[in-house]
């Protein structure tokens, strides 16, 4: 029962989300971190930039919530990317840009809990008015970003079943991070991700 209203509650966020414009193009590919110096609160009440968190051999971003039906379905995956890009020292921030959703579900309060109950071992940061997401381009959750030490190695998807992690056949975001972690190319760079809109304030 859980898994049908949870598949149902999907299916009418991506109904939603399929007609809603991005606020910005995509950073591109080979590009460095942007908006990498703007300090944002993490839920450790500690506050951190995008160049603070980022390590020897780059930067896992991924633009995530608390709310998101997809979020949910990708906790386990984005805790294996999360473990994968650490012992590839890679530095790894979880942002959280839903600035319409600050008074109830995706308040700072409420990420501190998420993070608690989710057992976050990583940066969860909050993006006051959505300015690194507008920075990104990002426009949906989960939507991941991946640099190395030059730049942009790889934007998008986890991999390419949202909906079950046990069927996905490609695994998009760890073969770049492995890549990454060796010193070598990236060999899909960009791929479509599949998520719930980040709610800007209109």
């Amino acid at each position: 029962m859980k898994r049908s209203f949870l598949l149902l509650t999907i299916a009418v966020a991506a109904s939603v989300t399929a007609f809603m414009p991005a606020m910005n193009p995509e950073l591109e590919i080979g590009k460095p971190v942007p908006s990498a110096d703007v300090k944002m609160m993490d839920v450790t009440g500690k506050e951190i930039s995008l160049g603070d968190a980022k390590s020897e051999n780059g930067l896992l971003v991924i633009f995530s919530c608390n709310t998101c039906p997809y979020v949910k379905l990708s906790e386990a995956r984005i805790k294996d990317v999360t473990a994968l890009a650490k012992k590839n020292k890679i530095g790894v921030v979880l942002v959280n840009s839903n600035e319409a959703q600050r008074e109830d579900e995706d308040s700072f309060e409420e990420m501190k809990k998420y993070a608690k109950a989710q057992s976050y071992d990583f940066y969860y940061v909050l993006d006051k008015n959505s300015l690194v997401a507008d920075a990104f381009g990002a426009t949906r959750t989960p939507h991941v970003f991946l640099f190395d030490k030059k730049g942009l190695a790889y934007r998008g998807a986890i991999d390419d079943n949202i909906k079950d992690v046990n069927d996905a056949k490609e695994h998009y975001l760890k073969d770049a991070i492995a890549a990454v972690g060796a010193g070598k190319p990236v060999k899909t760079t960009s791929t479509k991700s599949v998520g719930c809109s980040i709610k800007r304030v209109e």
